[in-house]
């Protein structure tokens, strides 16, 4: 499920730091009813020593949007809007319900009033879909050099690796929530791809301490359900729940032109 969130900057304008992903999660995380957020932060879907968070945002949308590089700071215009993805009906409600009755947040120290929510309806696919990032996608492996210390690196589309990590990744993320629902169906990934489309570009951002290398673009899943399902909701590769991996489905004309 997915939901989108609209809001205004009661200032007309929001000014954020280029690297804003830790604002929107802690957001969401604070909006949350308590025990639940405590339960998604702290324990989540486990499959094995990883523990999947399930739930994903795009970036903040605005009609207008300034980079001022001196100050590395990003001013965005209202109405601005947040999608919001998760595999838990109740997680969106819980964030729904909280802003629907304070109607107004901050966010970096701006007081902004929320506007509206919308539940998006699901797509309906078959075969190939062509979908666009609303937030970058990012997958990695970690190595460890001659001297034996650790080294995080980040795969991009044009390694074969990219989509292998990927369609690994969404395996994990169905074990994991199937764990906690057995009575969902878990079909074959084999005949499942992902490849990109469009000349893409790399994003390089800072989730608080951490370097993050990420890529946008115009991606196709030929995926079978629910893994189809699974990553738009939950997200595609890694980090989803820091702000990475979502994706909508786009238009058949533009898919035709590529």
């Amino acid at each position: 499920m997915r939901i989108q969130l609209r809001f205004e900057p009661v200032t007309e304008k929001l000014a954020l730091p280029i690297h804003y992903n830790h604002l929107v999660q802690g957001l969401i995380y604070r909006s949350l009813d308590k025990a639940l957020a405590r339960w998604l932060h702290d324990e989540g879907y486990p499959r094995g020593k990883r523990r999947f968070k399930l739930f994903t945002f795009s970036r903040l949308l605005s009609p207008r949007r300034q980079y001022d590089p001196q100050t590395r700071t990003l001013t965005l215009w209202g109405p601005i809007t947040l999608k919001v993805g998760s595999v838990e009906t109740e997680i969106l409600e819980s964030l729904a319900v909280y802003l629907v009755r304070h109607r107004e947040f901050r966010l970096n120290g701006t007081l902004c009033r929320f506007v509206a929510v919308e539940v998006e309806m699901p797509p309906e696919v078959q075969g190939p879909v062509p979908v666009k990032t609303l937030s970058p996608i990012t997958v990695y492996r970690t190595l460890y050099t001659r001297e034996g210390k650790r080294k995080t690196y980040y795969f991009t589309p044009y390694e074969d690796e990219f989509a292998e990590l990927l369609l690994a990744n969404l395996r994990r993320k169905a074990e994991a929530y199937r764990s906690q629902h057995p009575d969902t169906p878990l079909p074959p990934l084999e005949a499942g791809a992902i490849r990109a489309l469009r000349p893409r570009k790399e994003v390089i951002t800072r989730f608080k301490n951490t370097v993050i290398k990420a890529w946008t673009g115009l991606f196709e899943l030929h995926l079978p359900e629910p893994y189809f399902t699974l990553a738009y909701d939950a997200g595609l590769g890694a980090k989803n729940s820091q702000g990475f991996g979502m994706v909508e489905v786009v238009k058949k004309e533009v898919r035709e032109s590529v």
